[in-house]
């Protein structure tokens, strides 16, 4: 899988663009046909301590999953978008073998009809 990061406004440091393509590879473990991925970095202006946010965005066949995290430190920002894309590709796992075993269903009952 692809991943392109792309940090806004400011310059992200090698280890942070090393750590989040590894950690967005470990989705490829879910889903084999993940056809790209983008990851954009942003610097909130807010008071609080927790002002980066981590935005990934992934392309797969018909749909697009996508987790926006805001966090202290964008490693952990990464870890919680990653965790809800993670629980992502799980219910769209689970779509698409629903829909599949009920039209195999719908298949068998017209054959009985005739």
């Amino acid at each position: 899988m692809n991943i392109t990061v792309q940090s806004i406004k400011f310059d992200a440091d090698q280890k942070l663009v090393d750590f989040i393509k590894k950690k967005a590879a470990k989705l490829g473990l879910f889903l084999d046909n993940i056809i790209e991925g983008f990851c954009y970095l942003r610097l909130e202006n807010v008071d609080d301590e927790a002002n980066k946010v981590v935005e990934l965005k992934l392309n797969i066949p018909g749909s697009q999953l996508f987790a926006k995290a805001q966090a202290k430190t964008f490693e952990e920002a990464t870890d919680v978008a990653v965790e809800s894309i993670r629980r992502q590709i799980n219910k769209y796992k689970t779509k698409v073998k629903t829909n599949s075993s009920n039209h195999k269903e719908l298949l068998n009952s017209e054959e009985d009809e005739f």
